[in-house]
């Protein structure tokens, strides 16, 4: 029986636990240093809560995808219609520029075609959320407008106003499709 208990001389000391006085248990390796010797329950709880952290982060991180396309997504929606909106301007101003040729009292068949031409595609893009930009009279706006020329200010209009408009300007919802080019009084 007395096979089983080491002798003191058979136990190498790098065996040997080390209790300190905190209760912590360490171990004297073969080169002198304290390793100290984690408790298996100690380091799974450890492992546990590194993986915790880690799930949370990653949920987080899920969450955040989630709502920038969501995000994305209503963006595509609420806008998708401003490419067509924006050709259809153009096509708008063509009709517009063929209305100036005609005289207004011109009453033929072609002339009463293309004001009514014009008048539904108007309501058609305001329906879709289409607007001009009122800047005529306004105070010069660069978010808005562009400068493409100025006069000398007057006692009909102060310096920073729009004293004509060259290109009307228009907004798809709360975003500039085009914007208007204006003549501003300068000082």
């Amino acid at each position: 029986m007395t096979d089983d208990i080491p002798l003191d001389d058979e136990v190498a000391d790098d065996e040997i636990p080390v209790v300190s006085e905190d209760g912590e248990t360490y171990e004297i390796t073969d080169e002198g240093e304290v390793e100290e010797i984690l408790d298996p329950l100690q380091e799974a709880i450890q492992r546990a809560e590194n993986a915790e952290k880690e799930i949370a982060y990653k949920e987080a991180e899920t969450q955040n995808v989630r709502k920038r396309m969501l995000t994305e997504k209503s963006d595509a929606i609420k806008y998708g219609g401003m490419g067509m909106a924006r050709r259809m301007l153009t096509i708008l101003a063509d009709v517009d520029r063929a209305l100036s040729t005609l005289s207004e009292d011109d009453e033929t068949a072609v002339a009463q075609g293309l004001r009514l031409l014009r008048n539904k595609m108007w309501r058609e893009l305001e329906a879709d959320g289409v607007k001009a930009i009122e800047v005529k009279g306004k105070a010069f706006d660069p978010s808005k407008m562009e400068a493409i020329t100025t006069i000398p200010s007057s006692e009909h209009f102060a310096a920073g106003q729009v004293v004509d408009v060259l290109e009307s300007g228009f907004m798809y919802k709360d975003r500039i499709i085009t914007i208007a080019r204006v003549v501003v009084a300068s000082e």
